[in-house]
């Protein structure tokens, strides 16, 4: 299986890191977390100008249709510059959700939805407990949906649900609102699929914000290095902080072709799909706390202060580290796949 991307998917990622290079992403963010939305808004439109945010909306709803790896694609680079607001909410989960919903009574206001999410006038985000028990930002989205993942197949229920109580994130550019269920969009065992696609596109996408925001870290690292002085030289120069930066970028280049693979195998809904997506998604995690630990002691104590940038990684890293699923039922989603085929002699792709 051949994991290096096409020629259009790398000037892709290079055209949206050069979009988020230009844009004060940094700003943005405090400004979000102040409760300012309009720079981090202004970044949004400006990622669906460039498809950004039609990634996973179907052409015929004005989106892009696109392949999982151009959205792994498109994530990393938004965690690479911290991008505030519901990011794998909006530009795979709630799409992806929407899109694989049957035709019926509500399909009119679900292409509308569709299309207002390719067109960047609207953010979605989406609440399913037990996996994702609030909705990120729900109260300046424009759409919140609503499922419980609990209920048995036949029952469950898609709702448009309304914002309420809100909770502060660790992260302060996160708000972790509680939806309240309103309006039903889907039910059945067609919603039931849907919701469980969701999660897949969710998790997928997370895991490369994850990766992308090690890559910020170690880049804003390596250049602290570079220039922070002591003992008359710059710190980049000695040999434990040269082997630690090796080290994160081993752990972030080990991670990426799960993450590929993973993206490859929810594009052909191959049977393992589930399993790799939680593979990378320990692989990715890991290594973007791994960039975390080592961005703190290389920087010291300034890397806390909220007017040094990596203290947007920082925060940004734990909190995604325990959304759509913490590292422990991840990795218990990967044993329990892999020990149940191995009693029952399944083969099923690349890990057996």
């Amino acid at each position: 299986m051949r994991f290096a991307l096409t020629d259009e998917q790398r000037q892709f990622g290079a055209a949206v890191h050069d979009l988020l290079s230009d844009a004060d992403v940094p700003g943005a963010a405090r400004a979000w977390a102040a409760g300012d939305h309009a720079p981090g808004v202004a970044i949004w439109r400006a990622l669906a100008k460039s498809g950004v945010t039609g990634l996973a909306v179907p052409e015929s709803c004005g989106g892009l249709g696109a392949h999982p790896v151009d959205l792994v694609v498109a994530c990393e680079e938004l965690g690479r510059h911290p991008v505030p607001g519901p990011v794998a909410e909006s530009i795979a989960a709630v799409p992806a959700l929407l899109a694989a919903l049957p035709a019926s009574k509500t399909e009119g206001q679900i292409r509308e939805w569709l299309t207002g999410l390719a067109d960047g006038d609207l953010i979605g985000s989406i609440a399913l407990p037990p996996a994702v028990p609030y909705a990120l930002d729900g109260d300046m989205a424009g759409l919140v949906l609503h499922a419980d993942l609990d209920q048995d197949e036949a029952a469950m229920t898609i709702r448009q649900a309304a914002a309420g109580v809100r909770y502060e994130s660790a992260d302060r550019a996160r708000r972790l609102v509680r939806a309240e269920p309103g309006q039903p969009v889907a039910t059945g065992p067609a919603a039931a699929a849907a919701a469980r696609r969701t999660v897949s596109y969710g998790t997928l996408a997370s895991a490369a914000l994850l990766l992308g925001a090690g890559r910020g870290m170690l880049e804003a690292t390596t250049r602290h290095a570079k220039t922070r002085e002591q003992f008359g030289r710059p710190i980049g120069s000695f040999q434990a902080v040269k082997h630690a930066l090796a080290d994160v970028l081993i752990g972030l280049e080990f991670a990426r072709p799960l993450l590929y693979a993973a993206a490859i195998a929810l594009g052909a809904s191959a049977p393992t799909a589930a399993r790799d997506i939680s593979a990378a998604r320990v692989a990715c995690a890991d290594a973007a706390q791994g960039a975390a630990r080592v961005a703190l002691q290389v920087h010291g104590a300034i890397g806390y202060t909220l007017e040094c940038d990596v203290s947007l990684w920082l925060a940004k890293v734990r909190s995604l580290s325990s959304n759509w699923g913490s590292q422990a039922e991840h990795r218990a989603a990967v044993l329990t796949a892999l020990t149940s085929h191995a009693l029952t002699g399944e083969q099923t792709g690349a890990w057996s």
